[in-house]
């Protein structure tokens, strides 16, 4: 193959390091795009420069950065993170290439939009609402009934300034801790999006589209703990088979809320929940699954979001004639969160040889070394350590995963 076709990248972090890779592997070179001067501090160690051919900073005129990256001739532009999003839209339009377009783009990542986009489709969703002030706020609070609500920022990743709140207290401190300060994303928090807490499991749904064709490319379930102060804190995640009636129902939901929300092409990450009244959305992004759990669907299953994206992008006939067919598990898999109850400068892990003893003992990805500072993990950016597990056989992975939980606790890190 040539190597002069480019695909170019937007922020290009997290997991979206491993795309330039897979994209190199065809025959294509990557151009990266940056939608700001400097790189989220909390994303910086993850992006390989050396990945990418050249790189287009975007200053705020996108006529420029059109003429820049036009330079280079892609033939896709996909978005790496949340931030990259709205900008893989415009430029991809403006450059006349597969898109999902600029119409919808701002409620593919205003969660607030988001919501009322498809409520306006008839999907049903959680009652919410956009609060810029306190009185605001606690009105909508009261005359909801709601009793348990979460409160967030509009934009944001991972579950960055996510609070759970039982009372008009809690609510009121979840909006002044939000407002007036920056997300993980650096960008102001000038309002906050409240919603009622959606009872059920959550579930992720990771989807690839081609032309308005979704592929579902993984289903996952997760567990959540009470810990740190935190409610429903991500504990882990399971990989599922295809289909079910959970699964069917899951993956028939999010096909409308990506109609909804115009995602035609490229990939996208659902998180939902299975209420007694059906699946509600909690958001969906339009880019791929983070936390580098795509990399572990790789291994259970032999591709995942980032192969079927390549894919869609490079070789769209092969995506189409192979997504007849729904994925299979060759093995069981799991994430599991490990959880620091403290803060301070890490020693060692003394009880990691043991996770690494375990049958189904696959990978660790290791956030937090010996010797760097360690956070109390209350969140996305927080964990210091991620275990992947599998194994062929479903009772094994779980009794490994129960274990695994029972040695993250206090005694699995030495912190002075």
């Amino acid at each position: 193959m040539s190597t002069d076709r480019v695909v170019a990248i937007v922020d290009a972090y997290s997991t979206a390091r491993y795309f330039a890779p897979l994209f190199h592997a065809k025959g294509f070179r990557c151009v990266h795009v940056r939608t700001a001067p400097s790189i989220p501090a909390v994303y910086a160690p993850t992006f390989v420069a050396a990945d990418f051919r050249d790189e287009v900073v975007h200053t705020g005129d996108l006529a420029v950065t059109v003429a820049a990256l036009k330079a280079f001739d892609p033939i896709a532009v996909i978005a790496g993170i949340e931030s990259g999003v709205e900008l893989a839209d415009q430029l991809s339009e403006a450059l006349d290439l597969r898109t999902n377009g600029t119409a919808l783009s701002p409620a593919r990542r205003d969660k607030f939009l988001m919501a009322e986009t498809i409520k306006a489709a008839g999907v049903p969703v959680a009652a919410q609402i956009l609060a810029h002030d306190r009185d605001v706020l606690l009105s909508w609070y009261r005359e909801s009934g709601a009793g348990r609500v979460v409160i967030k920022p509009v934009k944001s990743a991972g579950n960055d300034g996510i609070y759970f709140c039982d009372d008009e207290a809690d609510v009121l401190a979840a909006f002044d801790a939000l407002v007036d300060t920056d997300s993980v994303l650096d960008l102001r928090n000038d309002a906050v999006l409240a919603q009622e807490y959606l009872e059920g499991i959550e579930y992720y749904v990771n989807t690839v589209s081609l032309d308005g064709v979704h592929y579902v490319t993984d289903i996952h379930s997760t567990r959540h703990l009470n810990v740190n102060g935190v409610r429903d804190l991500l504990g882990g995640s399971h990989l599922l088979t295809r289909r079910g009636p959970e699964q069917d129902q899951l993956a028939d939901y999010v096909f409308t809320v990506l109609d909804a929300l115009g995602v035609r092409n490229g990939p996208a990450h659902t998180e939902l929940k299975l209420t007694d009244a059906g699946p509600r959305l909690v958001e969906t992004a339009s880019r791929i699954c983070g936390a580098d759990l795509p990399v572990l669907v790789t291994e259970a299953i032999g591709e995942s979001q980032l192969e079927w994206t390549v894919d869609a992008y490079t070789d769209p006939a092969r995506f189409t004639e192979r997504a007849k067919d729904d994925y299979v598990i060759q093995r069981h898999a799991i994430c599991a969160n490990m959880v620091s109850p403290k803060a301070g400068t890490l020693v060692s892990y003394p009880k990691l040889d043991q996770v690494k003893a375990l049958e189904s003992f696959h990978g660790a990805v290791v956030k937090v070394k010996p010797g760097d500072r360690i956070s109390v993990t209350k969140g996305d950016f927080t964990y210091p350590m991620l275990v992947h597990l599998m194994n062929t056989s479903s009772a094994l992975l779980w009794r490994d995963y129960a274990t695994t939980r029972y040695l993250d606790g206090d005694s699995f890190y030495e912190i002075v």
